[in-house]
């Protein structure tokens, strides 16, 4: 029997009791066309590139099938006819992957590590920043307009009132 990967995702709005409950239908149109189903990842609400119906999150599904080609034939088209699924992908493999998919093994690392995409930065604002000026992203006295003793202000010359005035040697 062929393999196959499968992956749909999910409109945002539905719960995760709502996309296991059409995973588990699923699973049982594969059964019912004399298919199974070895591993089923469900990879959680995560952002889309772009939009897709116009939704900009979806629930993302994996599921690893052994099934004659109608049988997953007639679970796409009833993919197709599901308002909840905006999109899937079905490809044919030589043999399923029966570890972790490196999506999963991607969310298990940074669950792990903590501090989210890039890490634990550490740090009260999230890392030293400072440098070796000691603070702020500027060098030099850090005085204020008319403070006493800060600032480094020079006054602009007066302005000449007949410069520009069109009667030069007039």
């Amino acid at each position: 029997m062929p393999l196959y990967e499968h992956v749909y995702l999910a409109r945002q709005d539905v719960s995760q009791q709502q996309v296991d409950a059409m995973t588990a239908e699923f699973k049982q149109l594969i059964e019912e066309g004399g298919g199974s189903i070895g591993k089923t990842e469900y990879w959680g609400v995560k952002s889309l590139t772009y939009k897709i119906k116009k939704n900009r999150k979806a629930h993302f599904t994996l599921m690893n099938i052994e099934a004659p080609a109608p049988a997953v034939s007639e679970m796409e088209r009833r993919m197709q006819l599901s308002t909840d699924v905006i999109r899937f992908m079905t490809i044919r493999v030589d043999e399923h992957d029966n570890e972790q998919s490196v999506q999963m093994r991607k969310n298990d690392r940074d669950d792990r590590r903590g501090g989210g995409f890039r890490g634990d930065r550490g740090g009260p604002r999230g890392g030293d920043r400072g440098g070796p000026r000691g603070g702020g992203d500027r060098g030099g006295p850090r005085g204020g307009g008319d403070r006493e003793g800060g600032s480094t202000f020079r006054a602009r010359p007066p302005r000449d009132d007949n410069a520009g005035s069109g009667q030069e040697g007039a």
